[in-house]
């Protein structure tokens, strides 16, 4: 009687367990947030139409110095003095790190005693093998042995020069990566150097636009730190091999300002002035989804959203020149577009 008992007090448990586990998915369903399809979105549209286009391109990009270069020592060695500091201008030839050279400098004083001493001996074999007192082979051992004593002298001496490590070109310290005390050896950086007094601007342009920039040609380039100072750059170079997006890379020349204003890695943007006038349709940049590869719009068609393919002739500033896809008349969605999709019914604000 007992064992029934126990079997139906555990039946009981379970069932309330249960009960209870219904009871909280409910709430728990009732609290989810379920998304109304057919109800109507709120954005923002924009009826297009042909207009004159005569604007400026604008292509981003940004300036990096002409010579940048990491300096690490050639030999291994404990640096025991920097010269300069980060932000240090420089000439070429100009000391920066001195690394130890004792241990060097010894082993080059114990070389010339050996090279005195082998002088000394070739000059007494000398005199005994002309009066053939001696084998000749001993004098030809001593010399062959100066010879190589020499040419020791001239390694420890040349490792004593790299010791002292110089600017190769003129220019700023931009970064010190090491410290006094720390070991110094090849291919580990010490200090960047770079020549910020000429630059180079990098550009990245769609295939449409390669043709507007032409090599050995001088164009309008500004930063973005200092808009009213116009520089000058001329292309050196047009990429032959685009990018994932598909665009070029094409770089200028250009000098820095007297007070070197402009700083590796800043932006800027070269500007072309568009001396002919168009008749095109104009959207905001923003209004496009995807990437220039595959540009999108979606347009408003009998209250819903329809997301059509487009092609981008150029882009100035935040607008974007149609090429196809749209007709005058269209009316576009400019904002609004989260939980949008294509079909929806759409509300214009």
């Amino acid at each position: 009687m007992k064992k029934i008992i126990n079997i139906l007090i555990l039946v009981a448990l379970v069932a309330i367990v249960v009960v209870q586990l219904k009871g909280n998915k409910s709430i728990a369903e009732n609290r989810v947030y379920h998304y109304d399809k057919e109800k109507a979105i709120i954005v923002d549209a924009l009826k297009v139409n042909n207009e004159i286009v005569n604007a400026e391109y604008q292509f981003t990009g940004t300036f990096d110095a002409d010579q940048e270069t990491r300096i690490n020592a050639d030999i291994q060695g404990k640096i025991v003095k920097y010269f300069v500091d980060q932000g240090s201008t420089v000439k070429k030839g100009q000391k920066l790190v001195q690394l130890d050279a004792d241990l060097l400098q010894l082993q080059l004083q114990a070389v010339e005693v050996q090279i005195e001493g082998l002088e000394a001996d070739i000059k007494r074999y000398q005199i005994l093998s002309d009066a053939d007192a001696i084998q000749g082979v001993k004098l030809e051992k001593a010399q062959m042995g100066l010879k190589a004593a020499k040419i020791q002298k001239r390694t420890l001496q040349t490792q004593i020069g790299k010791t002292t490590i110089k600017a190769p070109f003129d220019g700023v310290v931009t970064m010190k990566m090491s410290e006094v005390g720390s070991f110094a050896a090849p291919g580990v950086p010490l200090i960047m150097l770079s020549n910020i007094k000429k630059l180079r601007f990098k550009i990245n342009v769609p295939e449409s636009d390669l043709d507007l920039f032409q090599l050995n040609q001088s164009y309008k380039i500004v930063s973005d730190a200092y808009p009213n100072m116009l520089l000058s750059g001329k292309v050196i170079s047009k990429g032959s091999k685009g990018n994932m997006g598909n665009a070029f890379p094409i770089q200028f020349a250009l000098d820095n300002t007297q007070k070197l204003q402009i700083k590796s890695n800043m932006f800027g943007k070269v500007i072309m002035d568009d001396a002919s006038t168009t008749e095109a349709i104009t959207i905001p940049a923003s209004a496009i989804i995807g990437s220039d590869l595959e540009p999108k719009v979606y347009v408003v068609e009998n209250g819903k959203a329809t997301l059509k393919p487009i092609t981008v002739a150029r882009r100035f500033q935040n607008k974007v020149v149609v090429g196809s896809g749209l007709k005058s008349g269209d009316q576009i969605i400019t904002s609004g577009f989260i939980n949008l999709f294509n079909g929806a019914n759409v509300k214009i604000r």
